[in-house]
Parts: structure tokens; sequence; C-alpha cells
């Protein structure tokens, strides 16, 4: 392994990178540093948040900054705020020692006269989310004409959240010349359309496989009941008495009522989600860093950006749509070096979805039984019990005490102080497993329910292979029965945002996805209007459905997830567009 000086970093940023506790380049940075530094033009960068990434990208840019030139030269694009903040801090504390340097972070949410003012004062570096940067553009209040390096950081996450517009825009306004590194955890098509349009032959550098999971993370499941969910959650959180968690959750409702039920059951927890304000959110993300929270519960939209290292556990309240968004969360904990533990709790039906996330991530999933009563208690008090072990008494302090306390339990034998210290600190959470019963692991074949639900699978499938009525035309929506999609609501749904009056002909719910008629003149307009909605965070899909009787078979709920990845802007279920 090589040392900073060996890959040619000036020694002004290496004292800098001294004081922050750098010892030796991790591997991203030992392959992208000399790269850059040797003005290599396009790079693709494949690795997992936390890997060292920012400094990969970071301390090469600042080295090749013209400090005499009062404009901007690096321009680094980043999914939010947060992160938008986390890599200009990052950049300023590798720049220490590099006299007059400018950073500028730019992003919503703040004054965008207070940026306007720092760009005319003179920047080289802007660290920017897209839509604030299109702002100032469509303002002429920022040139790019004299950038020579862009820096695409989480670009899938970009992708995801639906920039792909204005990533084209900005790219459409730097020079032809300049070079362009590309970050990204996973390798989704949209990204190789990037690469194709705005790189000239890239040098591309992996680490580790391509989509493939942190490697010192261990991935576990459990699988249970429905109604048995946020027991067996409450009793994972219990089973680690040091978890440092986020919890992931599909929609914003589910997020919030996990968050409330653990408030309300003692545990230190509060909800991220798209409904707070920014001032909330904000409120929230300092109480989880500064760890006065132990379980943050969050939907994947507005965990992204979330930056912090020491995260044991990341919970998957339910596997999420797209396996590729199982990377991005798993890669939350084990990073900058640490261990970490990915755990999901599912229902049998999502047992499939852990083969295809195995495969993805090259890693195996280890199934267990949830924690026992018993097993919780024994966990709780030895771990207790090494923290009285490890305690640092401060005798000076307390001296003036002891006397008066001994007095007081000189009457109690050692053995009848530890029982009391231990009833004290535990007798709620034994007295609440003593009466609790086990969570029993529900079985895969031959119950009242499975015949149900295979009798369902049949009617659904008989239901998808169903030819339009003539003069209309079959179209597909990804909201079914589990979304608590009815017909007289779907219909509102409809009408709600396509505009005009349609005339709905037949539906056809299913538990995952429906379908419903509209008059053939009508079905590019249906379509055209729901296209880059989403609905409590899960992307919106409507399209035409295929001729299944000719076809051979017709749409399921594995074919509209396939799908679902892409891009749109964030609305509110019956929003208009």
């Amino acid at each position: 392994m090589k040392t900073f000086e060996e890959l040619g970093i000036a020694p002004q940023i290496i004292k800098a990178i001294n004081e922050m506790g750098f010892e030796q380049p991790m591997p991203v940075q030992e392959e992208v540093i000399p790269l850059l530094l040797a003005e290599t033009r396009d790079i693709i960068a494949l690795a997992q948040t936390g890997t060292g990434k920012t400094a990969a990208f970071g301390i090469p840019i600042i080295q090749k900054t013209s400090i005499s030139l009062h404009a901007p030269q690096t321009l680094i694009l980043c999914p939010t705020r947060e992160l938008c903040l986390q890599i200009a801090d990052d950049l300023s504390e590798y720049s220490k020692f590099v006299d007059d340097i400018k950073i500028l972070p730019v992003y919503g949410g703040s004054s965008i006269e207070s940026q306007i003012r720092a760009l005319k004062r003179g920047v080289h570096i802007i660290v920017a989310t897209p839509g604030r940067l299109i702002d100032l553009l469509n303002r002429k209040t920022v040139s790019l004409e004299n950038v020579h390096t862009v820096v695409l950081d989480e670009a899938d996450e970009m992708l995801n959240m639906g920039f792909t517009e204005s990533i084209d825009e900005i790219l459409g306004q730097v020079p032809n010349d300049r070079s362009m590194l590309l970050f990204s955890a996973t390798m989704p098509q949209e990204i190789a359309r990037i690469t194709r349009k705005y790189m000239n032959s890239p040098v591309e550098i992996t680490i580790g496989r391509k989509n493939e999971g942190a490697l010192n993370v261990k991935h576990i499941y459990y699988v249970v009941q429905a109604k048995d969910k946020y027991l067996a959650l409450k009793r994972i959180a219990d089973y680690y008495p040091n978890i440092y968690a986020i919890i992931f959750c599909r929609t914003r409702k589910e997020t919030q009522e996990i968050a409330d039920k653990l408030i309300q059951d003692g545990y230190d927890a509060d909800s991220l989600h798209g409904d707070l304000s920014q001032v909330q959110r904000d409120f929230v993300m300092n109480k989880y860093r500064n760890r006065n929270l132990q379980l943050l519960v969050a939907t994947d939209v507005a965990a992204r950006g979330l930056d912090v290292d020491d995260i044991t556990h990341v919970i998957n309240y339910g596997l999420p749509d797209d396996t590729e968004v199982y990377t991005h969360r798993s890669g939350r904990t084990g990073r900058a070096g640490k261990t970490g533990t990915s755990i999901s709790i599912i229902h049998v039906k999502e047992k499939g979805k852990i083969g295809q996330i195995e495969k993805m991530i090259n890693k195996k999933f280890e199934k267990r039984q949830i924690p026992s009563g018993d097993a919780i208690c024994e966990k709780q008090l030895f771990n207790f019990v090494d923290k009285v072990e490890k305690v640092k008494v401060n005798e000076e302090e307390i001296a003036r005490l002891l006397p008066a306390i001994f007095r007081k339990l000189e009457w109690l034998e050692k053995e009848d102080i530890v029982k009391r210290v231990v009833s004290l600190e535990f007798n709620r959470l034994i007295e609440y497993y003593q009466k609790a019963k086990e969570i029993e692991e529900p079985s895969d074949f031959s119950s009242k329910r499975d015949r149900k639900e295979k009798y369902e699978k049949r009617s659904d499938r008989d239901k998808s292979s169903r030819r339009a009525e003539r003069g209309y035309t079959r179209i597909f929506i990804n909201l079914g029965k589990t979304d608590g999609t009815n017909p007289g609501n779907l219909m509102g749904f409809i009408n709600d945002h396509v505009p005009g009056k349609v005339h709905i002909g037949r539906i056809d719910l299913m538990q995952n996805f429906s379908f419903f008629e509209v008059p053939e003149e009508n079905a590019r307009q249906v379509v055209k209007a729901f296209k880059g909605l989403y609905v409590d965070d899960r992307r919106l899909v409507v399209e035409i459905a295929q001729d299944t009787a000719a076809s051979g078979g017709g749409k399921n709920e594995g074919s509209w997830q396939k799908r679902s990845k892409g891009n749109g802007k964030s609305y509110r279920k019956g929003q208009k567009k």
C-alpha cells in the first residue's frame, strides 16, 4: 500500500489530513488520486458510501485549483442538502493550510441571496444540488465557463430522485474539454447513458464488485407474520443494547406510525420523512448525529445524504421493491473500516427477494429466529454488568459522599446490593418479557391462508389475461389492494390527474397492481399525465398493457417492479402535477 506522499499530494494538504487522523490511503483514494493529479480526462468510480470517496476526489481537486483565478473551476453535484454540506465541510478541512481557497455549498432551503453574494466575491469550488444550481444559472449569477472538472457524487441517487433533466441542463453549460468524475454505488442503465453522452473513453475503477454490498456488513433476515412485525422490531432493538440504527420503512405514513410507537414504548427514536419541514428535518438529524437518538425511522428518500460513520445496524422493516435500494440501505452501516449489520424483517412472500439480493450483492443472508425473552434479558443484563466493570470512578468527587452511603447500605450483603441494582435497572424489561408470548415463525404451507392466497393469485392471473373491451385500451398501474385501492378512489385518483373528462371502463384490482380501461383515443393522454409521479415515496408506473392473449401472458408483480426504476418528481397522492 502506498503512502499519501507517494500519491503525489502536496505537503500542505498532507499536513491537514494528518491532523484529521488519516494514516494511509483507502483503496478508492489510492486508485483515483493519481489519475486525477495526472489530468486523466474521465473516470467512473464504482464504490459504496463510506469508502473514502470525498477525499479521493477532493484532495486532487484542491491541489489543482488556481487560487489566482477567482472563478468556479470545479463543480461537484450531489443529490441532497446534507451531502452538499458534508462535502463542503470535508473540502474545507483538507484545504485548511491552502491560503485563500474559496469553497461554496449551494443548496435549496437556504438564502439564495447570500449564495449570490458569495459567488460575486469569487469562488473556486462549488458543491451544489442540481435544483439550486439551475436557479442560479437561470438568474445568470454564476458562470461555469472556467470549470475544468465536474464531479457527480452518488450519481445513481441523483437519477433516482429525478434529476436527469437538471444534470443534462447543467452539463450542457460546462466546457466540452472539462474532465468528469462519476461516483456511484450501483451502475443502472441511466448512468450508462450519461457516461456514453458526456464521457470520452472513461477509466473505470471498481472497488469490490459492481452493485456489491459493503464487505464488512453482515446480512440477516427474520421471517414473521405481518401482525408480529412491530413486536419483532422491538425484540431486535432490545437484543442489541448498544444499537445505533436506521430503520427503513416504505412509506411516510408507516415511518411516522413506527416512530410514534417506539417513542411511546420508551425508545430514543424519531422519524425522518418527506412531510417534515426543513427545520424539523435538521432538528431530527442533529439529534441523531449527536447520538441523542438510538433509532432513526426513515424513508429511503429522506435518508439520502445522511452521512454518519458509526451506525451499527440498518433494519429493513420489509424489503424495498427495487433490489438496488437494498444496496444503498445496507451501505449506511459498516463504513470507514467498521463492521455493521443489515437486518431484514420479512414475511413469507418476500423470501424470493432474499435470493435476488444475494445474487446482486454476492453475499449470503443468515436466517435467524426472533430472540426469545430470556435471551434478550440475559444480553441486556450482561451488557449492564460490563458497563459497571468498566465505569470510570471519580474518587475525588464522590469521596465525601461515600461514608454516608456506606452507613446507609451497611445492613445489606454484597449479593443483596447487586440484586437491587439489577432489579432497579431491569424490572420493567424482565416483567415485559415474562408476560410476552414468543413470536412464532409462520408456516410456509398447508394453512387456510396459503390456500386463500393461491386462489387469489389464480384469480389475479385470470384478470391479468383479459383483453380490453372493443374501442378501449387496457392500462396497467402499480397500485393495488395492499395500497388500500378500491374502484372508487382509483377513479378519483385518475380524474384528479388527467386533464378533462375521461370515461373509465372496467377496473380489475389485484393485490399489488391493477388494470383499468379507457377509450382508445384517451390512452396516451392518460399515461402521459402520470409520468414522473411518486405515491408515498414509491414511483408510480402507469403504462399501456400488452395484448396478453396474443403474447402468452400478462404483467405480473415482478414485471412492473422491473419497470419502476427511473426518474420523476415527488408528488403526494392526489396532488396535481
